[in-house]
């Protein structure tokens, strides 16, 4: 039988550009510099959808959404976890609770973290209490410290979509 629930972590990290909007949860955050990726490069948002995949052993967002197609050039993250949203509720899963965490040493992101946990649960659709993004700095260690790059974790609870009690066609109590 089945696991009535499934956990999935999920990794992403862009590198810091100029001439690039900063996107983060859908958030478009003032910045001097920006994520360089094929899509707009929202680290927390694959994250996210690489959490959600794993957990179903269903590959990566790299697999579904290539860098090699053009289609997804520019692409707003947030309708990517829409779609994979719905890949994982037709396969009969839903969030339980997601936990991520931003890696950036800059800028603060303290005050946009609201936001982004209102876009995640909208596109999700779940409610807000199940959604945690936290933010945190590197001590100026690594490449995120040095703010050559933004990462993002994410920890994902998946649980079986309820399905409605059937009873059985006679009716009556089987015998023991």
């Amino acid at each position: 039988m089945l696991s009535p629930i499934r956990i999935g972590h999920g990794y992403d990290v862009h590198r810091l550009t100029t001439d690039r909007k900063l996107i983060l949860g859908g958030v478009d955050i003032p910045h001097t510099y920006g994520l360089l990726g094929h899509s707009d490069a929202d680290v927390l948002t694959h994250a996210v959808m690489d959490a959600m995949l794993g957990a179903l052993a269903l590959g990566d967002i790299g697999q579904h959404f290539p860098d090699t197609d053009p289609r997804y050039a520019g692409a707003d993250s947030l309708r990517l976890l829409f779609h994979v949203n719905s890949l994982i509720q037709h396969e009969g899963w839903q969030i339980g609770n997601l936990d991520a965490t931003i890696l950036a040493q800059a800028p603060k992101l303290a005050p946009h973290i609201p936001q982004m946990r209102k876009n995640l649960a909208e596109k999700l659709g779940c409610d807000l209490s199940q959604v945690s993004v936290k933010a945190t700095t590197e001590e100026k260690l690594g490449f995120t410290g040095k703010e050559e790059g933004i990462a993002a974790h994410c920890v994902v609870l998946l649980t079986r979509i309820p399905t409605p009690f059937q009873p059985r066609p006679s009716g009556r109590i089987l015998p023991l």
